[in-house]
Order: C-alpha cells, then structure tokens, then sequence
C-alpha cells in the first residue's frame, strides 16, 4: 500500500515558523518543529525538510485582517513562500489563519509549559491546525 505525497504546513511568524507535516496516509497532520526566522537561514532549514521528509508540497498559514484583507504580515508570509518554493522546487498554497494561534493558546489554557516550550508548542500546533484545516478541506 503506497501513502499520498507528504504535506508540510507552516505557520509564518516574524519571529518564529511553526512545522508540520502530513502523515503517510495523508489524514492526519502531525508537530514537526519550530524554526527560528532568520530570513534566509529560515528558508534553507525548511529547504532540507522539504527533501529529508520528501514532501510534495507546502501548506502555509496567510495571517488575513479580521475583513479578509492582506496587510503588511500577509505580504511578508507570502513573500516568504515565494522565495521557500523557488528555493524548495515546491508548489506553496495558502490558507487563511485567522485566529489560527488564538485557538492553539485557548487548547494549552494552563498547562505548566514555561514560556518559551509554550510559544514554541504554539506555533507547532498552529502550523498543525493550518495543515489538518487544509486536509479535511480537500477531503470533503
């Protein structure tokens, strides 16, 4: 039995990019690892995942104004993915994140995660919402 293409969703900070990946049967989106943005360093990090994991593609988390807009942060995710692809040899897709880290924060309430484990669990977890959003999208 041969499993779908591997996916790598991603949820875009400044600061930090959240990782996940697809399972082999293509359903279920796992937390991969967080990657610290440091521009191109960030890009080639997500370079060698992209090949060590073979994934076909990348999900990406567009972080849209409450209107549906694009503002400064989703030009700079975009930005990113356009320089991730050509350098991956990756298709990047979009989705909206809207209240993406929101709802991951509210999911780990109060657990006893120091701040730096918690913000790293967060993005992680985001980038797994993003993922397994996109997934169940396609799947229906």
């Amino acid at each position: 039995m041969s499993g779908k293409p591997r996916i790598l969703g991603l949820d875009f900070g400044t600061r930090r990019i959240g990782v996940a990946i697809s399972d082999a049967l293509g359903l279920t989106a796992q937390p991969l690892t967080t990657v610290i943005n440091r521009g191109e360093r960030a890009c080639e990090e997500i370079t060698s995942l992209v090949h060590a994991r073979q994934a076909a593609y990348i999900v990406m988390g567009l972080p849209l104004h409450m209107n549906g807009s694009e503002g400064e942060k989703a030009r700079e995710a975009r930005a990113f993915g356009e320089r991730l692809a050509g350098r991956a040899g990756v298709r990047v897709e979009y989705i909206d994140e809207r209240l993406t880290t929101v709802s991951v924060q509210r999911m780990l309430g109060e657990t006893r995660l120091s701040g730096p484990k918690k913000r790293q669990m967060t993005d992680k977890l985001a980038a797994v919402l993003i993922l397994q959003t996109w997934m169940d999208s396609r799947a229906s």
